[in-house]
């Protein structure tokens, strides 16, 4: 088991990362961490992270391995590292736990366990879902993949970072329960775009029409928590000028792995693909930056505007 005198590295301290290590700092675990942004060091250090001038550097001797990083070309880099020292794989302690929490493919998840178990370690693919705001407040979801022993020796730390921790099945389980959950998030989150700015040419407020939905069939996470207009949800994006929370890039980014993943199995997903195609462009469009709710401002000029 993970016991708060396991030492912990943790690589990948930006928006998600940086909390959640320090909401272990918090928890009385020991934890060395890097990141190639002097800032995320910075705001890292202040939280009580130990930082170190490298990734190996951080994991050297660590019982415990959570990596945050973009892709998973950054992952694998990051595992076998350069130069004499190497990377990750290298520098932790034999039999160490690594837990991967980026969002990456389904099949480089599974890559990454076979490269942390040819290495003498153990694995685990564990995404999150809740956003910043979830991995500042320490209630994010885990969607995990890999065995049932290093599920339960990674509980005490995963419950310290999230409410809701779920054992999806084998290695790459979590990232796929990922790429499904925010496929249907992505268009969510259209769709309940789409109904706000027919509302609003209807003649409604979006008060009105959030008090129908909200308690009727329409009810979704995207409405009742993201609401994609201010107002009805003060605490949603919107009333902060869509600064994210969840950012476009990361959803186009998302949805791009559901369609990887779309195609790698031959399924007819009409409307996720079209979510993917609708956010990349969001994304490229000059949303990368603000929060995927954002998107409503693409339907409104689309359509020519609010009347």
């Amino acid at each position: 088991m993970a016991g708060r005198d396991a030492k912990v590295a943790f690589i990948g301290l930006g928006h998600m990362g940086g909390p959640m290590a320090a909401n272990l700092v918090a928890a009385g675990y020991p934890v060395t961490g890097f990141d190639v942004v002097p800032a995320a060091l910075a705001a890292a250090h202040t939280a009580g992270v130990v930082v170190a001038s490298s990734a190996s550097g951080a994991a050297l001797g660590a019982d415990v391995i959570i990596t945050m990083l973009p892709a998973g070309k950054h992952v694998f880099a990051a595992f076998e590292g350069e130069g004499p020292g190497g990377g990750l794989l290298a520098a932790a302690k034999p039999g160490a736990l690594f837990l991967e929490c980026s969002t990456i493919s389904v099949e480089d998840a599974r890559t990454a366990h076979e490269m942390v178990v040819a290495s003498g370690h153990r694995g685990l693919d564990a995404p999150v879902s809740g956003g910043v705001v979830g991995a500042e407040a320490g209630t994010l979801t885990f969607m995990v993949g890999g065995s049932e022993e290093d599920f339960a020796a990674a509980g005490p730390i995963l419950e310290v970072m999230g409410r809701r921790i779920v054992l999806c099945g084998g290695p790459g389980s979590g990232q796929a329960a990922k790429v499904c959950n925010n496929m249907i998030l992505g268009v969510s989150m259209i769709a309940v775009s789409e109904a706000f700015v027919l509302g609003e040419k209807l003649g409604l407020s979006h008060q009105a029409l959030f008090d129908v939905a909200a308690n009727a069939s329409g009810q979704c996470w995207s409405l009742t928590t993201n609401c994609p207009v201010p107002g009805p949800v003060p605490t949603s994006p919107a009333n902060r000028d869509y600064q994210p929370g969840f950012a476009g890039a990361l959803m186009a980014k998302d949805l791009g792995l559901a369609v990887e993943a779309l195609n790698a199995t031959g399924v007819d997903a009409v409307l996720g693909r079209a979510a993917e195609e609708i956010y990349r462009e969001f994304a490229l469009g000059g949303g990368a930056g603000t929060d995927f709710s954002g998107i409503i401002n693409t339907i409104r000029d689309a359509t020519g505007g609010v009347d």
